[in-house]
Protein backbone atom coordinates (compact mmCIF):
# COMPACT_ATOMS: atom_id res chain seq x y z
CA UNK A 1 0.00 0.00 0.00
CA UNK A 2 1.22 3.61 -1.19
CA UNK A 3 2.04 6.85 1.23
CA UNK A 4 -1.23 7.78 -0.63
CA UNK A 5 -3.02 5.21 -0.07
CA UNK A 6 -2.65 5.05 3.76
CA UNK A 7 -3.30 8.49 4.23
CA UNK A 8 -6.66 8.49 2.28
CA UNK A 9 -7.16 5.09 4.66
CA UNK A 10 -7.01 7.35 7.53
CA UNK A 11 -9.10 10.07 6.19
CA UNK A 12 -11.48 7.66 5.35
CA UNK A 13 -11.62 6.25 9.12
CA UNK A 14 -11.43 9.89 10.69
CA UNK A 15 -14.92 10.57 8.91
CA UNK A 16 -16.63 7.77 10.65
CA UNK A 17 -15.83 9.74 14.29
CA UNK A 18 -17.14 13.79 13.07
CA UNK A 19 -19.14 15.70 14.70
CA UNK A 20 -21.99 14.07 12.02
CA UNK A 21 -22.30 10.34 10.75
CA UNK A 22 -20.69 10.39 7.32
CA UNK A 23 -23.27 9.84 4.67
CA UNK A 24 -22.07 7.27 1.98
CA UNK A 25 -23.68 7.01 -1.13
CA UNK A 26 -23.42 3.63 -3.28
CA UNK A 27 -22.96 3.90 -6.66
CA UNK A 28 -23.27 1.07 -9.19
CA UNK A 29 -21.01 1.76 -12.15
CA UNK A 30 -18.41 4.68 -13.47
CA UNK A 31 -20.59 7.48 -14.38
CA UNK A 32 -23.07 7.38 -10.49
CA UNK A 33 -20.01 7.15 -9.40
CA UNK A 34 -18.34 10.26 -11.07
CA UNK A 35 -21.45 12.14 -10.76
CA UNK A 36 -21.39 11.52 -6.72
CA UNK A 37 -18.02 12.59 -6.63
CA UNK A 38 -18.84 15.58 -8.75
CA UNK A 39 -21.52 16.68 -6.64
CA UNK A 40 -18.95 17.30 -3.56
CA UNK A 41 -19.35 13.96 -1.28
CA UNK A 42 -16.29 13.15 0.03
CA UNK A 43 -16.52 9.35 -0.18
CA UNK A 44 -19.04 6.85 -2.07
CA UNK A 45 -19.20 3.02 -1.63
CA UNK A 46 -20.77 0.77 -4.27
CA UNK A 47 -23.67 -1.05 -3.59
CA UNK A 48 -23.51 -5.28 -4.54
CA UNK A 49 -27.05 -5.37 -6.05
CA UNK A 50 -26.26 -2.27 -8.46
CA UNK A 51 -23.19 -3.50 -9.44
CA UNK A 52 -24.53 -6.84 -10.20
CA UNK A 53 -28.17 -6.13 -11.67
CA UNK A 54 -26.41 -3.73 -14.25
CA UNK A 55 -24.41 -6.45 -15.66
CA UNK A 56 -27.42 -8.58 -15.71
CA UNK A 57 -26.42 -11.02 -12.76
CA UNK A 58 -28.28 -11.78 -9.25
CA UNK A 59 -26.77 -10.28 -6.40
CA UNK A 60 -24.80 -11.65 -3.00
CA UNK A 61 -24.62 -15.49 -5.29
CA UNK A 62 -20.45 -14.10 -5.52
CA UNK A 63 -21.29 -13.94 -9.73
CA UNK A 64 -20.10 -10.25 -9.54
CA UNK A 65 -16.44 -10.58 -8.53
CA UNK A 66 -14.80 -8.71 -11.90
CA UNK A 67 -17.40 -6.28 -12.16
CA UNK A 68 -17.17 -5.48 -8.68
CA UNK A 69 -12.81 -5.47 -8.91
CA UNK A 70 -13.30 -3.41 -12.39
CA UNK A 71 -15.53 -0.94 -10.89
CA UNK A 72 -13.41 -0.54 -8.30
CA UNK A 73 -10.02 -0.29 -9.76
CA UNK A 74 -11.95 2.64 -11.84
CA UNK A 75 -13.85 4.79 -9.08
CA UNK A 76 -10.33 4.69 -7.04
CA UNK A 77 -9.03 6.89 -9.68
CA UNK A 78 -11.55 10.08 -9.05
CA UNK A 79 -10.73 12.55 -6.19
CA UNK A 80 -13.21 10.80 -3.77
CA UNK A 81 -13.05 7.77 -0.95
CA UNK A 82 -13.76 4.69 -2.56
CA UNK A 83 -15.36 1.47 -0.20
CA UNK A 84 -16.85 -1.11 -2.07
CA UNK A 85 -18.96 -4.06 -1.10
CA UNK A 86 -17.66 -7.31 -2.27
CA UNK A 87 -20.72 -9.01 -0.82
CA UNK A 88 -19.18 -12.16 1.48
CA UNK A 89 -16.33 -12.25 -0.18
CA UNK A 90 -16.25 -13.91 -3.44
CA UNK A 91 -15.29 -16.83 -1.58
CA UNK A 92 -15.46 -19.25 1.28
CA UNK A 93 -11.97 -19.29 2.19
CA UNK A 94 -10.60 -16.60 4.35
CA UNK A 95 -6.91 -16.33 2.94
CA UNK A 96 -9.18 -15.51 -0.58
CA UNK A 97 -11.18 -13.15 0.90
CA UNK A 98 -7.66 -11.08 2.23
CA UNK A 99 -6.10 -11.43 -1.21
CA UNK A 100 -9.20 -9.79 -2.59
CA UNK A 101 -8.91 -7.01 0.34
CA UNK A 102 -5.12 -6.65 -0.61
CA UNK A 103 -6.17 -6.18 -4.13
CA UNK A 104 -8.46 -3.61 -3.52
CA UNK A 105 -6.15 -1.63 -1.20
CA UNK A 106 -3.10 -1.74 -3.98
CA UNK A 107 -5.57 -0.29 -6.31
CA UNK A 108 -6.52 2.69 -3.91
CA UNK A 109 -10.03 1.61 -2.29
CA UNK A 110 -10.00 2.66 1.33
CA UNK A 111 -12.42 0.16 3.10
CA UNK A 112 -14.80 -2.90 2.54
CA UNK A 113 -17.84 -3.93 2.99
CA UNK A 114 -18.35 -7.86 4.40
CA UNK A 115 -21.69 -9.37 5.12
CA UNK A 116 -22.34 -12.20 6.73
CA UNK A 117 -25.48 -13.29 5.34
CA UNK A 118 -25.74 -15.95 3.02
CA UNK A 119 -27.83 -16.21 -0.38
CA UNK A 120 -30.21 -18.80 1.00
CA UNK A 121 -31.47 -16.23 4.03
CA UNK A 122 -28.81 -17.81 6.64
CA UNK A 123 -26.08 -16.58 8.87
CA UNK A 124 -22.33 -17.78 8.01
CA UNK A 125 -20.94 -19.26 11.36
CA UNK A 126 -19.54 -16.51 13.61
CA UNK A 127 -16.23 -17.79 13.86
CA UNK A 128 -15.53 -18.81 10.17
CA UNK A 129 -16.67 -14.59 10.07
CA UNK A 130 -14.48 -13.97 12.89
CA UNK A 131 -11.44 -15.60 10.74
CA UNK A 132 -12.53 -14.07 7.53
CA UNK A 133 -12.31 -10.75 8.91
CA UNK A 134 -9.13 -11.37 10.79
CA UNK A 135 -7.22 -12.46 7.81
CA UNK A 136 -8.44 -9.25 5.80
CA UNK A 137 -7.01 -7.54 8.03
CA UNK A 138 -3.67 -9.12 8.79
CA UNK A 139 -3.24 -8.81 4.78
CA UNK A 140 -4.75 -5.16 4.78
CA UNK A 141 -4.39 -3.66 7.95
CA UNK A 142 -4.91 0.15 6.57
CA UNK A 143 -7.98 -0.65 5.05
CA UNK A 144 -11.26 0.11 6.64
CA UNK A 145 -13.46 -2.93 7.45
CA UNK A 146 -16.89 -2.36 7.83
CA UNK A 147 -18.75 -6.03 9.43
CA UNK A 148 -22.37 -6.37 8.14
CA UNK A 149 -24.32 -9.04 10.09
CA UNK A 150 -27.75 -9.15 8.98
CA UNK A 151 -29.70 -10.93 12.01
CA UNK A 152 -32.07 -7.48 11.55
CA UNK A 153 -32.13 -7.65 7.53
CA UNK A 154 -33.22 -11.17 6.70
CA UNK A 155 -36.43 -10.79 8.46
CA UNK A 156 -37.24 -7.36 7.53
CA UNK A 157 -37.42 -8.65 4.04
CA UNK A 158 -39.19 -11.81 4.94
CA UNK A 159 -41.86 -9.33 6.84
CA UNK A 160 -41.07 -10.87 10.41
CA UNK A 161 -40.65 -9.64 13.35
CA UNK A 162 -36.78 -8.53 14.21
CA UNK A 163 -35.27 -10.92 16.38
CA UNK A 164 -33.59 -9.35 19.76
CA UNK A 165 -30.97 -6.77 19.58
CA UNK A 166 -28.55 -9.55 21.72
CA UNK A 167 -28.60 -11.37 18.45
CA UNK A 168 -26.51 -8.06 16.46
CA UNK A 169 -24.93 -7.45 19.69
CA UNK A 170 -23.03 -10.98 20.27
CA UNK A 171 -21.80 -10.67 16.41
CA UNK A 172 -21.02 -7.06 15.96
CA UNK A 173 -18.90 -7.64 19.69
CA UNK A 174 -17.22 -10.74 18.47
CA UNK A 175 -16.50 -9.36 14.49
CA UNK A 176 -14.90 -6.33 16.42
CA UNK A 177 -12.84 -8.17 18.57
CA UNK A 178 -11.42 -10.39 15.28
CA UNK A 179 -10.78 -6.48 13.92
CA UNK A 180 -13.41 -5.21 12.30
CA UNK A 181 -12.92 -0.94 12.04
CA UNK A 182 -16.89 -0.81 12.08
CA UNK A 183 -20.26 -2.56 12.13
CA UNK A 184 -23.03 -2.26 9.77
CA UNK A 185 -26.83 -3.65 10.90
CA UNK A 186 -29.24 -3.29 8.17
CA UNK A 187 -32.86 -3.33 8.82
CA UNK A 188 -31.79 -2.21 12.18
CA UNK A 189 -34.53 0.69 12.78
CA UNK A 190 -35.86 1.21 16.24
CA UNK A 191 -33.99 4.11 17.87
CA UNK A 192 -33.71 2.74 21.21
CA UNK A 193 -31.99 -0.33 19.73
CA UNK A 194 -29.60 1.75 17.54
CA UNK A 195 -28.70 3.90 20.88
CA UNK A 196 -27.88 0.95 23.29
CA UNK A 197 -25.67 -0.71 19.80
CA UNK A 198 -24.35 2.78 19.49
CA UNK A 199 -23.40 2.50 23.63
CA UNK A 200 -22.31 -1.27 23.15
CA UNK A 201 -19.52 -0.96 20.28
CA UNK A 202 -18.31 2.16 21.91
CA UNK A 203 -15.54 3.68 19.44
CA UNK A 204 -16.33 1.20 16.85
CA UNK A 205 -18.59 3.33 14.53
CA UNK A 206 -22.37 1.55 13.88
CA UNK A 207 -23.33 2.14 10.45
CA UNK A 208 -27.10 2.40 9.77
CA UNK A 209 -28.76 1.88 6.44
CA UNK A 210 -30.94 4.62 5.41
CA UNK A 211 -34.60 3.78 5.17
CA UNK A 212 -36.59 5.97 4.02
CA UNK A 213 -39.68 7.41 6.29
CA UNK A 214 -38.13 5.21 8.67
CA UNK A 215 -35.15 7.05 9.70
CA UNK A 216 -33.81 10.66 9.79
CA UNK A 217 -30.40 11.66 9.49
CA UNK A 218 -30.70 14.86 12.62
CA UNK A 219 -31.92 11.86 14.53
CA UNK A 220 -29.30 9.10 13.67
CA UNK A 221 -26.68 12.35 14.02
CA UNK A 222 -28.02 12.55 17.81
CA UNK A 223 -28.45 8.74 18.57
CA UNK A 224 -24.58 9.06 17.70
CA UNK A 225 -24.27 6.66 14.42
CA UNK A 226 -21.30 6.91 12.79
CA UNK A 227 -22.03 6.20 9.09
CA UNK A 228 -25.19 5.69 6.86
CA UNK A 229 -25.08 4.11 4.06
CA UNK A 230 -27.78 4.96 0.95
CA UNK A 231 -27.18 0.79 -0.11
CA UNK A 232 -28.92 0.22 -3.46
CA UNK A 233 -31.39 2.77 -2.58
CA UNK A 234 -30.06 5.49 -5.33
CA UNK A 235 -29.67 2.63 -7.60
CA UNK A 236 -33.22 1.47 -7.72
CA UNK A 237 -34.36 5.16 -7.58
CA UNK A 238 -32.48 6.02 -10.66
CA UNK A 239 -34.04 3.30 -12.58
CA UNK A 240 -37.64 3.57 -11.13
CA UNK A 241 -36.80 7.65 -12.69
CA UNK A 242 -35.95 6.44 -16.22
CA UNK A 243 -38.51 4.42 -16.93
CA UNK A 244 -41.37 6.84 -15.80
CA UNK A 245 -39.21 9.78 -17.88
CA UNK A 246 -39.62 7.26 -20.97
CA UNK A 247 -42.87 5.96 -20.31
CA UNK A 248 -44.24 9.55 -19.47
CA UNK A 249 -43.41 10.64 -23.39
CA UNK A 250 -45.89 8.32 -24.81
CA UNK A 251 -47.92 8.16 -21.93
CA UNK A 252 -48.13 11.60 -20.60
CA UNK A 253 -51.73 10.63 -18.25
CA UNK A 254 -50.43 7.49 -16.91
CA UNK A 255 -50.28 6.43 -13.33
CA UNK A 256 -46.95 6.44 -11.76
CA UNK A 257 -45.60 3.07 -10.57
CA UNK A 258 -44.45 2.19 -7.45
CA UNK A 259 -40.82 2.44 -7.07
CA UNK A 260 -38.71 -0.87 -7.05
CA UNK A 261 -37.95 -2.66 -4.30
CA UNK A 262 -34.99 -4.86 -3.26
CA UNK A 263 -36.75 -8.01 -4.47
CA UNK A 264 -38.05 -6.47 -7.81
CA UNK A 265 -34.66 -5.23 -8.46
CA UNK A 266 -32.50 -8.43 -7.66
CA UNK A 267 -35.21 -10.26 -10.40
CA UNK A 268 -33.87 -7.75 -13.13
CA UNK A 269 -30.88 -10.71 -13.48
CA UNK A 270 -33.44 -13.43 -14.00
CA UNK A 271 -34.29 -12.03 -17.67
CA UNK A 272 -30.62 -13.20 -18.53
CA UNK A 273 -30.97 -16.52 -17.33
CA UNK A 274 -31.68 -19.60 -19.10
CA UNK A 275 -33.74 -21.18 -16.22
CA UNK A 276 -34.79 -18.44 -13.49
CA UNK A 277 -34.99 -19.60 -10.27
CA UNK A 278 -38.64 -19.58 -8.33
CA UNK A 279 -38.00 -17.24 -5.65
CA UNK A 280 -35.11 -14.35 -5.34
CA UNK A 281 -32.64 -14.99 -2.95
CA UNK A 282 -33.45 -12.78 0.38
CA UNK A 283 -30.34 -11.06 0.90
CA UNK A 284 -28.83 -7.23 0.89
Amino acid sequence: MTTATTERCAAFRRLHHADRPLLLPNAWDHASGAALARRGFRALGTTSLGVAAAAGLPDATGAAREETLALARGLARLPVLVSVDIEGGFSDRPEEVAELAAELAAAGVVGVNIEDGRSEGALTPLGRQCEVITAVKERAPELFVNARTDTHWFPALAGDTAPPLSAALERAEAYVRAGADGVFVPGLTDEKDIAALVRDLGRAPLNVLFAPGRHRYEVLAELGVGRVSCGSLLFRAALHRAVELAWSIEHPDAAPSSPLSYEQAQTLSYDFEAEPPEDPPITG
